[in-house]
């Protein structure tokens, strides 16, 4: 279990760098006059061909439908839950904070998805998360505090709550929706074939969200439909597939499930570079890299935790 478990975190870790190519671009696009419900929506409408080709020729198409054919409802319910409110919120966030405070506060997933196995799986809390996991996520999420606390002084109190709620509502839907989904399939889909049908399940919200978007007169640009492709493929395809892969591989193990999904926590560090490169933003004042920090060092503990 330790080698697979290893696996498993590193797969996550390697997700997270492309997990973070949606934070600095979202941002991006945000400050060049980009909608948020295109941001959101056209990642999704680029997915959905991209994935559809792979799963083509990887012959699973026909699987896939069955699958979906069996339990339709709950996959339409858990992927808009999984994918649309996860991420359409996420991107809302974007336009009110700078993108690695989004992703440090994202980081509350962690803490999301360990209360929520017992109620999934029907059993205690205590059966589900260790003492050490609990702790070392506490720690991450202490890092968190300390980043939002240093941007207070900063920030009006109303642009903090209003970037700050939806993200939590992000944190709760994104392990929601992968855990229900997981429980749905119990093994018998790849991690590409479940990214595909939680795409074409979650597409009716999409709609709605583009309809939003055209109801405020609001029409894509050359540059953010670009920037949206690359987000789509970065993050949507590669990121999503390999932190699916790696929870697959720890789903009979909730401990283990709890650790990679806390290997998440290293997009703030990665988005916080991207920030730098690309949108060229000061570095954080001492509070906040101290934050960044403990964010570190409690992933660190969870994946040395045996």
């Amino acid at each position: 279990m330790n080698s697979n478990k290893s696996i498993a975190i590193s797969l996550g870790v390697f997700s997270a760098l492309f997990f973070a190519v949606t934070f600095v671009f979202n941002r991006l696009m945000s400050v060049n006059g980009g909608h948020w419900t295109w941001n959101a929506s056209l990642r999704f409408f680029w997915m959905l061909p991209i994935l559809l080709v792979i799963v083509l020729l990887r012959k699973k198409l026909g699987i896939l439908f069955q699958e979906i054919k069996q339990n339709l409802w709950k996959w339409i319910l858990w992927s808009t839950v999984g994918f649309g409110l996860f991420y359409a919120p996420l991107t809302y966030a974007t336009v009110h904070g700078a993108s690695w405070l989004v992703a440090s506060t994202w980081q509350v997933t962690i803490i999301a998805g360990m209360l929520l196995a017992p109620i999934i799986n029907n059993t205690s809390f205590k059966s589900c998360i260790s003492a050490k996991t609990l702790i070392f996520s506490l720690i991450i999420l202490l890092g968190i505090g300390i980043m939002q606390f240093s941007q207070a002084e900063s920030m009006e109190i109303g642009k903090i709550i209003i970037g700050t709620i939806p993200v939590l509502i992000s944190a709760i839907a994104y392990p929601l929706g992968n855990r229900k989904m997981m429980k749905i399939t119990n093994g018998r889909l790849g991690a590409i074939e479940r990214t595909l049908g939680m795409t074409i399940c979650s597409i009716p919200f999409w709609i709605l969200i583009s309809c939003w978007g055209i109801s405020e007169n609001a029409i894509p640009h050359t540059d953010q439909i670009f920037d949206t492709l690359i987000v789509a493929i970065c993050s949507g395809v590669i990121a999503t597939v390999l932190f699916f892969m790696a929870t697959d591989r720890v789903r009979h193990n909730q401990s283990s499930l709890a650790s990679v999904e806390a290997s998440l926590s290293t997009e703030v560090v990665f988005t916080l570079i991207g920030e730098i490169l690309i949108l060229k933003i000061h570095v954080p004042n001492i509070y906040s890299l101290l934050g960044i920090g403990l964010v570190i060092l409690g992933m660190t503990l969870h994946s040395l935790k045996k």
